[in-house]
This record gives structure tokens, C-alpha cells and sequence, in this order.
């Protein structure tokens, strides 16, 4: 938790440094979080905290579940997208690419997500049709893509099973995660492997491995790689050549990220 100034300028408004310091007790919590776990780790009383949550809730910062715990809202997200769009992240992505004069062949990505979805920020297709052409913008569901299993791995399990609460998994392929349950089971492989895949679940014949770009900070994932390739050549000496080509290349674009912090 941030600690607060001791002599702060006359134009600063108190409320507004606690609620920054509640979004970033939220923030690194893995599950929601109580009120009263909130109003402990602040030191404030617990209606002062509860004001503090409801307006931002209200802002959409944060999310309240049913069951009165808090977590981070959607509209950072959409902040956080307008601020990818003033760095320089998808610039150094391609100059990045560039430097490691690898994988010329293979579609790669920079993604970050919106809810449920992954958007793609930056691309370059490969030289071999595989049967998806990706374009800045795109949109594809989290739950069937390389990217979107890397960059929802750092979240508990509680706050994935509330990310799809109510809803289905979408399905693109008859091989696409069919359920939280199994998502939930490739989220713990992803976490040990330390790259997510895509086995057909996008598209039929096409394999995709994923990297989270972690937070030098310790914050949350928010951007991911991937490399997609005809399942075909994915033997296990190409796939352990482009886990660690992407992990290179995540750990390139960690500067580039922390920009948005």
C-alpha cells in the first residue's frame, strides 16, 4: 500500500489519495476482497470505507459481487486502454520483433483484455496462411485464446468463476474450453508452465502459445504475446523454441508496459 505524504500541497483532495490506495489494496489482492478487510488494512472506519467503495462502484472502478466482496472494475480497463493507445508499447512490440529476426513465418500478437474478450493492439501476420488473418482491433474470447489465458492466469479462481458468472463459454471450435471448470484446470497448467495455449480452440489446424508481460512492479497482467502456427509444425522442439522466444519478447516490452502504471 501507498503511504500517503506527510506534508501534502493544499489543492489535494485526502478522498481521493484513499480511494488510490483502496484500488491498490484491491489490485493486489488475487480474490474480491471484504469491507471489513478493506477498512482494516486502510485504517479507516468502516462507513468511511464503504463510502469510499460505493463511489467506486458507482465510477465503475471497482466491482461488487453479490456476495458484498469488492474486486477491480471494468472502466480500468478502458483506461488502461486509453493509455496503451499514448505509449510507445506498440511500437517497441514491432521494433522488438524486429531485433529477435525470429519467427518471421508465424502470425504474433500483442493483445490486452476487455472483460471477456482479448483485443489485439499490434499484429503482424505471419508468411504461412493459418486460416485466421489478424488485425488491429480484433476481438476473440478470452476463454479460447493463447493471449486470453495468459493475461487471466494471475487472477484467483474466484474472480474467473465471477467473470463468467451467468454466462457461457463462447465456442469457436468443437476443441474450445467448454466450461469454467476446464478453463479453470488449463489456468493451473498455464501458471506452472508459464505460457498458455491455444490447441485448436480457435481454429481448426491452428496451434497458439501465449505469454502473460508481467508487471515488473508485481501488478497485475496487462498485455500478453502469442504466436500462432499450423498445428503441424508444432513439434516439441519448434513449441519449447517459441515459449522461449515469446518469454524473451515479453520480458523486452515489461519497460514499454510499466509506462501504464
Amino acid at each position: 500500500m501507498r503511504s500517503e505524504p506527510k506534508d501534502l500541497p493544499k489543492a489535494v483532495v485526502p478522498s481521493v489519495l484513499k480511494a488510490t490506495r483502496l484500488l491498490d489494496e484491491v489490485a493486489a489482492s488475487r480474490d474480491p476482497v471484504t469491507l471489513v478487510d478493506l477498512s482494516k488494512r486502510l485504517a479507516l472506519p468502516k462507513s468511511s470505507t464503504l463510502s469510499l467503495c460505493t463511489s467506486l462502484t458507482l465510477s465503475g472502478l471497482l466491482r461488487r459481487f453479490d456476495d458484498g466482496t469488492y474486486h477491480l472494475g471494468a472502466h480500468l480497463v478502458d483506461l488502461a486502454h486509453a493509455y496503451l493507445a499514448r505509449t510507445d508499447l506498440t511500437k517497441e512490440f514491432n521494433r522488438a520483433l524486429n531485433a529477435l529476426k525470429v519467427l518471421d513465418e508465424e502470425g504474433a500478437v500483442l493483445a490486452v483484455r476487455d472483460g471477456t474478450d482479448v483485443v489485439y493492439i499490434a499484429c503482424r501476420n505471419g508468411t504461412l496462411p493459418i486460416g485466421v488473418t489478424y488485425r488491429i482491433g480484433m476481438r476473440l474470447p478470452v476463454s479460447c485464446t493463447a493471449t486470453g489465458k495468459a493475461l487471466i492466469s494471475t487472477l484467483g479462481d474466484q474472480e474467473v468463476k465471477q467473470l463468467y458468472r451467468g454466462q457461457r463459454l463462447p465456442r469457436l471450435t468443437k476443441n474450445s474450453c467448454g466450461s469454467v471448470a476446464a478453463l479453470l484446470e488449463q489456468l493451473h497448467q498455464v501458471r506452472n508452465d508459464g505460457f498458455a495455449r491455444d490447441d485448436e480452440e480457435t481454429h481448426e489446424n491452428m496451434y497458439c502459445i501465449g505469454v502473460p508481460i508481467h508487471d515488473p512492479d508485481g501488478g497485475p497482467v496487462m498485455a500478453a504475446v502469442a504466436v500462432s502456427m499450423f498445428k503441424g509444425r508444432n513439434s516439441k522442439q519448434k513449441q519449447e523454441q517459441t515459449v522461449q522466444t515469446l518469454k524473451q519478447l515479453a520480458a523486452m516490452l515489461q519497460n514499454p508496459l510499466k509506462l501504464l502504471r
